[in-house]
């Protein structure tokens, strides 16, 4: 079972099903939407599930502060095994791939610090940007389903599975264009590679990161080259700054 969690999604209730619900009036949005999930959920006794749920929330909690980031404004379908968030339509981009994802490794190791001697959580994490709507069970559209097919890849759950980290990351082709490849806050584009994704007869594309292979994937440890921030860039381009 799925349960939406935080805000209404873009304002508004959902959407009545049923024959006479129209849609002439639906509201196309762009958004960041992030997924997780953790490694070996069903495999669990209850009690360690529970535990599990307890230590994920932790963590996304821990990391979203450290980055600057309100999960309280943040629509979120969650699910047994973790979530899927549709953040609001200012969110800082770039704070969101290149801080976040380091900030949840980091918050990983201190939550499986104190899990031992229990398994580590160990979790593969989607990003996209793309299009939306609201539906009467939550957003509907291009941007969901590319981080759910993202994120239940066969090829991700091997990438976590082979490495000793705790975090797998694959962005999605639209943040790689408009944001990796900006090579601001650190981000190095050379350290995402493409994998193909191919779901009955759709391919999707995505870029899986991995630093240098002797550290495996999802060693997250870029680190900024300067203390720029999307809200300065934004500021200098205002018309009149030079």
């Amino acid at each position: 079972m799925t349960v939406a969690a935080g805000p209404k999604f873009l304002g508004t209730s959902p959407r009545a099903p049923g024959p006479a619900a129209t849609h002439d009036g639906a509201r196309l949005a762009y958004r960041f939407v992030v997924g997780v999930d953790v490694e070996g959920f069903s495999g669990l006794s209850t009690l360690d599930q529970i535990r599990i749920q307890e230590d994920l929330g932790d963590a996304l909690n821990i990391a979203a502060v450290r980055t600057g980031l309100d999960r309280s404004t943040w629509y979120r379908q969650v699910a047994g095994d973790g979530e899927l968030a549709f953040l609001p339509a200012d969110t800082d981009g770039l704070s969101l791939v290149a801080a976040y994802p380091l900030k949840m490794a980091e918050a990983l190791r201190e939550v499986n610090d104190r899990r031992a001697p229990r398994p580590p959580v160990r979790v593969r994490l989607a990003m996209h940007h793309g299009t939306l709507v609201a539906g009467c069970f939550g957003p509907v559209g291009e941007a969901p389903i590319v981080v759910r097919r993202l994120l239940d890849s066969q090829i991700l759950h091997d990438e976590l599975r082979v490495t000793e980290k705790d975090l797998a990351l694959v962005v999605s082709e639209s943040i790689f264009g408009g944001v990796v490849k900006t090579q601001l806050d650190g981000l190095e584009p050379s350290a995402f590679h493409p994998v193909e994704i191919q779901v009955q007869n759709t391919t999707y594309i995505g870029y899986i990161h991995r630093d240098a292979r002797d550290n495996g994937l999802g060693s997250l440890q870029w680190a900024p080259k300067w203390p720029l921030r999307w809200s300065t860039l934004r500021n200098s381009l205002r018309p009149g700054r030079r």
